[in-house]
């Protein structure tokens, strides 16, 4: 997601999606054409007493509309420090929350694997959507007391209007969150119970099923009620559910395994020196069947090249230039004792395609590629030894 950061929360950076940006006039926009359906309900629901024409004339609807989409939106800031200040206590940092289009996402550096610890980091966004919505209430009932409707009945009617949906939205939004649909909360309390008795690959295999089942019926329901943004949700819902779900099965089959079990080690590596042409680089690449190699200088590394960098040359200049001109400088490093779902993370996290090995005295010991990985990973499979959190020998 592409985002910017707008400020800092309890040490946490608080960040919008740029989607936010187009969701927010839009619930601004459907709470104010939705306004006296909404009141109806209100007054029904909880006694609220609005009088529909002093809150419909003019701009209202639409000021109302604004100000609760942005209360929302502070209640769904809410939820998500609920999980982080938990996450917090049991030693999980928060890089940080933002906010989009389906709500809001809290991103920890590391998920729990004890079961205790993800049910209460799990279980407090709710209980805090309660909490907010209960204040909201509160202040709801404030209002009543006072009784200024004499005066200034716009304000007056349009504070209840405002307090009275946050109080419902908010325990809506608690209870819609608890539906076991893994990721969502409900999902992530799920799994939880589940890895009471089971090994916790095993337990998210199962909660990701049953989200993505749950994520067909909300797409169902979206569908046949003509719910764009259930759509959507029952969308993100399907894709997160796989995406972590294979992360935590594909851990489960490393662990263990470290970067050196799985590298190509030096004496099998191919490299370049940074003064081959680049005319050269390509038959070598070509003869090899390499799309990638270590730069080295007088035994040390100084870059990596790649048929991407080789390919940014004209053809009728590529005797001219050399691999030093094109080679990247910046290397992605890592030790042969890392652990192997670490070499994915960074791979992935970059965007690169393979790590120099690197030991601590800087010299270059291997080099373990997004192929290798994978490799790895399909025998690990295939032999049958994917644990699923039990331990195993690695592979190599």
């Amino acid at each position: 997601m592409r985002s910017f950061r707008i400020g800092t929360a309890f040490g946490i950076p608080i960040k919008l999606d740029l989607t936010f940006l187009l969701v927010l006039p839009l619930f601004a926009y459907l709470i104010g054409s939705q306004i006296t359906a909404t009141t109806e309900l209100l007054n029904d629901a909880i006694a609220a007493g609005i009088e529909v024409d002093a809150i419909t004339t003019g701009l209202t609807p639409w000021i109302l509309g604004f100000t609760a989409a942005v209360g929302l939106f502070v209640g769904i800031l809410l939820h998500e420090l609920g999980h982080s200040f938990v996450a917090m206590r049991y030693g999980y940092p928060i890089d940080s929350i933002t906010l989009w289009i389906f709500g809001g996402i809290a991103a920890l550096s590391e998920m729990p694997e004890d079961w205790r610890q993800e049910f209460n980091i799990a279980i407090a966004g709710p209980i805090v959507s309660v909490l907010v919505g209960l204040v909201c209430y509160g202040l709801f009932v404030g209002v009543l007391l006072v009784d200024p409707f004499e005066s200034t009945p716009v304000v007056s009617f349009g504070t209840l209007f405002v307090l009275g949906y946050l109080a419902v939205l908010n325990v809506v939004l608690a209870v819609f969150n608890m539906i076991p649909a893994f990721p969502m909360d409900g999902g992530r309390i799920l799994r939880a119970f589940l890895a009471r008795n089971r090994p916790y690959a095993r337990a998210t295999e199962t909660a990701a099923e049953v989200g993505k089942f749950f994520a067909v019926l909300l797409g169902l329901f979206g569908l046949f009620s003509f719910n764009i943004i259930m759509i959507g949700v029952a969308f993100f819902v399907y894709i997160a559910a796989s995406t972590e779900a294979r992360q935590v099965l594909t851990k489960a089959a490393l662990e263990g395994v470290t970067v050196a079990d799985v590298m190509t080690p030096a004496e099998r590596l191919h490299t370049v020196p940074p003064e081959m042409a680049v005319s050269e680089l390509l038959q070598k690449m070509f003869t090899q069947r390499h799309t990638g190699y270590p730069v080295m200088s007088n035994g040390r590394p100084v870059g990596v090249v790649t048929l991407d960098d080789a390919r940014e040359v004209q053809p009728v200049e590529r005797d001219a230039y050399t691999v030093d001109d094109i080679m990247t400088r910046d290397l992605r490093t890592i030790s042969p004792d890392a652990d192997a779902m670490e070499a994915i993370t960074t791979i992935q996290q970059e965007d690169i395609g393979r790590l120099l090995v690197v030991d601590e005295f800087g010299t270059v010991v291997g080099l373990v590629s997004r192929t290798d990985l994978m490799t790895a990973l399909d025998v690990i499979r295939s032999s049958g030894v994917e644990s699923l959190g039990d331990q195993t020998e690695p592979v190599r």
